[in-house]
């Protein structure tokens, strides 16, 4: 079994790289230019990405969203390292409020939907599934919501209190992604059945959100400098590879039976490199692309090494 997830990881990440490369190699050679970067974001954003969040959360059983002792762990390990890394990007750059939210987005949001939910499965067989679907949906309600009000926040900021607080709870309320969380939890929460023609619309939708990202990360490299925010990287990479497993390794000590499928399932899913997500957040206020890309790149080779010596660490099968 440990060989088989140290495969998986494997079979997981170099489809990752190669995406990147095609999109890297597309805009090297001139079949696509660099505006083309904006349009495959702009339908990750609007359509994709809501797509993969309704079904998702729509799927899921609504009691089943609710492990308390699992959400205590993975979503504590999540917001101390979000809150962390935005403090210690403001101690490093002193950079405003919208660029520090996308940095811990990037230091916290794992890649659980293409990464987490197959490598899960693979470790600890189809019960995995459920661990990994509660992370993907704290990240993508709860963090993601909490991403977009500080950016919000920042942007909306200097029209005065009243001005700045409509302006910003209007832009909540249009973003795609929560419209369609909102929706996939009333549809679970309601226990209501979609029809099969919407459900294969929505699914066949939501599975190009990963490789339009990932191809529009590799367009966007094109010209961009590798040392540009060197040091927030390595900061992000650390906090995201290090850190979070590490703190969730604690919480889950306290709050979890140790070898068990959620303890372990927990440390594996922080563990995980950055999402494409934190890319497509970035790249929809046009701020901190440049780095959220790197972040994205070096975690997800690290990992390749840190989630395979975690998994025999953690003796998982």
């Amino acid at each position: 079994m440990v060989r088989a997830a140290m495969d998986a990881i494997v079979n997981v990440a170099l489809p990752i790289f190669a995406l990147i490369g095609c999109g890297y190699f597309a805009g090297r050679v001139g079949v696509l230019r660099e505006d083309s970067t904006a349009a495959l974001n702009a339908f990750v954003w609007w359509f994709a990405l809501p797509a993969l969040f309704f079904l998702s959360l729509a799927r899921v059983p609504f009691d089943d969203m609710f492990n308390l002792p699992f959400i205590i762990v993975y979503g504590g390990a999540f917001a101390f390292t979000y809150f962390l890394s935005m403090a210690l990007a403001a101690i490093a750059t002193n950079g405003r409020l919208a660029e520090l939210s996308l940095h811990g987005i990037a230091a916290g949001f794992g890649n659980v939907g293409y990464m987490g939910i197959p490598l899960c499965i693979t470790a600890f067989g189809p019960e995995g599934a459920l661990p990994a679907t509660i992370a993907a949906v704290f990240g993508s309600t709860v963090m993601m919501a909490l991403s977009v009000i500080l950016v919000e926040i920042d942007l909306q900021a200097g029209s005065g209190i009243w001005k700045s607080l409509w302006k910003v709870t209007r832009a909540i309320l249009r973003n795609p992604l929560l419209i369609a969380a909102a929706l996939g939890m009333a549809v679970a929460g309601f226990g209501l059945t979609l029809p099969v023609p919407l459900v294969n619309f929505l699914d066949l939708i939501g599975q190009a959100a990963a490789p339009c990202a990932l191809f529009a990360i590799g367009l966007f490299l094109v010209g961009q400098s590798v040392t540009r925010g060197a040091g927030e990287v390595g900061l992000a990479v650390l906090v995201k590879m290090v850190l979070q497993p590490a703190v969730t390794w604690l919480l889950a000590l306290v709050f979890l039976e140790p070898g068990s499928l959620w303890f372990n399932a927990a440390i594996l899913l922080a563990a995980l490199p950055t999402a494409a997500n934190a890319f497509v957040l970035a790249r929809q206020y046009d701020l901190f692309m440049a780095r959220a890309s790197g972040i994205i790149l070096i975690s997800t080779v690290m990992s390749v090494f840190t989630l395979s010596g975690l998994i025999v660490l953690l003796n998982i099968g």
